[in-house]
């Protein structure tokens, strides 16, 4: 991948774009052990051993990163009133990350954050429908019928959800504990397909996309980087 050098540097927070052409012009950048003092000059960030006062330059053009978002955080990149999962993350200002779909406001869990738009696209897309697993709590105690309900697919406003899968983890007086597979992102859909069965979801936690996993070591406001094999995984059949 080429780009030019003011444009890495500046991404990778050396400093302002007009800072950072200051910097070339002094000398103070080195393409291959050679001094650049060209702010225009290109360099190809995968093969070019780039430094600045003496100091290597690792740029990564593309970031993947898996947050647990607590409730309360929108899923959104500015907003006026509401913290965003944007405004948890720390690090990443030059590279312009977005959450990869939406998350209720109220509802915890697995978010995907990165820059790469293909990769968001793709793995959005309606027509792949690819799984998201959730855990809940019910306010009801979940039935036999409920589950078959789920696998034949809900009726929520007309609509026929696709088959989901409904699995229960154990029924209390007033209340249960499950898990949820759905393979469709429609708004809010989780907690209208339970208000059609006469049930309401009381909390909800997404903990699996596609074949990535929470990592159960991060708390809730916590992120990192996805590991090579997580994201080779994630990127299959994409």
């Amino acid at each position: 991948m080429v780009m030019r050098l003011d444009k890495l540097l500046a991404h990778y927070g050396i400093g302002t774009r007009k800072e950072v052409k200051k910097y070339i012009k002094k000398g103070y950048v080195k393409v291959n052990s050679q001094i650049i003092k060209k702010d225009d000059f290109k360099v190809d960030i995968i093969h070019d051993a780039i430094t600045f006062q003496d100091e290597s330059i690792y740029y990564q053009p593309f970031v993947y990163l898996m947050l647990h978002k607590p409730a309360g955080c929108v899923c959104a990149t500015k907003d006026n009133v509401h913290q965003t999962v944007i405004d948890l993350i720390e690090g990443y200002e030059n590279y312009d990350l977005f959450p990869v779909g939406r998350l209720d406001k109220d509802t915890e869990g697995l978010v995907i954050l990165t820059n790469d738009g293909d990769f968001a696209h793709k793995l959005l897309s309606p027509n792949r429908h690819h799984a998201k697993l959730y855990y809940a709590h019910i306010n009801a105690r979940i039935t036999d019928e409920d589950i078959q309900a789920f696998h034949d697919g809900v009726v929520i406003d007309g609509y026929r959800c696709f088959p989901a899968h409904l699995s229960l983890i154990k029924n209390y007086d007033e209340l249960s504990e499950v898990t949820i597979e759905i393979f469709e992102g429609k708004f809010h859909q989780i907690k209208r397909m339970f208000q059609a069965l006469g049930k309401r979801v009381v909390y909800l936690k997404r903990i699996k996309i596609k074949s990535l996993k929470l990592d159960p070591c991060l708390k809730l406001g916590e992120y990192r980087e996805l590991s090579d094999d997580e994201l080779f995984d994630l990127k299959k059949n994409l």
